[in-house]
């Protein structure tokens, strides 16, 4: 397959890295700057953790600026953050020929996020996903498989991506499933490359169960600087996030998403991938725009739609933007 990945920061870099590494034909889209300029000069260099020794590896990968250098692709995989979402949907159209997948392998809740999950839900708007419309127009739903990533990883310098914990990721179509042809050539080309790969019976509900952890651990970290172990060991913290999560759990459940366990399951996940930096953390520490509404907007979003309170979740939404605020992080 021809493979670009739109986005080479930290998970688009691991994605795309271990693809090319196993022989796929892969290419990127990149913003001008640092990361693009080194990938041109030097590769992709990956870091990873091998038999508890470090060991580094360049990666061959054709880098472009303009998407209209690579031309139709057979699947593109879309690794940014969701604050880049709508210059993507901008720029796509010369990625996306007749049969063209897009493998969606983003934080929060996308804008397709209701396509086939329930007929009454069909064209709910969510305004902190795609707010005018206009990345649902230039990537269709049709067009989408969803990936939930399931591993950390950073971007110590430009050009270099760590892994920092898990290589697991979760594929599906949005109507359900993942036996169509499309959905199992890109599972067989991530699992040549490397990757645990869990085929979704209905990838929304992985979504949420992801977005459990993501919406609460994410926006405290930003705001107190702690790594996710400090936020999840925090006794008054974790009463706090799990009134949040309780919150999700109920607007979940009003839209057909009803996910067994309790947020101490939920908290338990993510005390297993250690002392790493959230990925808003990173923003916050880099300075860039951070993804507060498709991880708590969203939800906030939906539960408008159902009628639903939030007050945990609204003191979340209000702590977390009135800080990125004063920051200039969020708009």
């Amino acid at each position: 397959m021809k493979i670009c990945i739109y986005g080479l920061g930290a998970i688009g870099g691991m994605m795309g890295g271990w693809l090319a590494a196993s022989g796929e034909d892969v290419s990127a889209v990149l913003r001008p700057g640092a990361t693009l300029d080194a990938v041109r000069k030097n590769g992709l260099t990956l870091t990873e953790t091998v038999d508890g020794a470090p060991r580094s590896r360049q990666i061959a990968i054709r880098a472009v600026e303009d998407p209209a250098e690579l031309g139709p692709q057979d699947l593109v995989i879309v690794a940014v953050k969701s604050t880049a979402l709508p210059d993507v949907a901008r720029r796509i159209a010369p990625l996306l020929g007749p049969d063209t997948t897009v493998l969606s392998a983003m934080n929060g809740v996308p804008w397709w996020f209701f396509h086939g999950l329930a007929p009454e839900l069909a064209g709910t708007p969510l305004p902190s996903a795609d707010a005018d419309g206009s990345i649902a127009a230039a990537i269709p739903a049709a067009r989408v498989l969803g990936c939930v990533v399931h591993l950390s990883a950073a971007t110590p310098e430009p050009g270099v991506v760590r892994l920092v914990a898990g290589k697991r990721l979760i594929i599906g179509e949005p109507a359900g499933g993942a036996d169509t042809p499309r959905a199992q050539a890109a599972i067989d080309a991530l699992r040549r490359a490397g990757f645990d790969i869990d085929a979704a019976e209905r990838i929304q509900h992985d979504i949420w169960f992801k977005l459990l952890g993501n919406m609460t651990t994410n926006p405290v970290s930003a705001i107190t600087h702690a790594t996710a172990d400090r936020v999840v060991d925090d006794e008054l913290v974790t009463e706090f996030t799990s009134r949040c999560m309780l919150e999700a759990w109920e607007i979940g459940r009003r839209i057909g998403i009803d996910i067994p366990g309790t947020p101490q399951d939920r908290h338990a996940v993510t005390r297993k991938l250690g002392a790493f930096r959230t990925s808003m953390l990173q923003d916050v520490e880099s300075n860039r725009k951070i993804e507060l509404d498709a991880l708590v907007g969203t939800v906030r979003d939906i539960a408008r739609h159902v009628k639903f309170e939030t007050p945990n979740i609204d003191a979340l939404f209000g702590l977390t933007r009135l800080y990125a605020r004063s920051l200039g992080l969020y708009d």
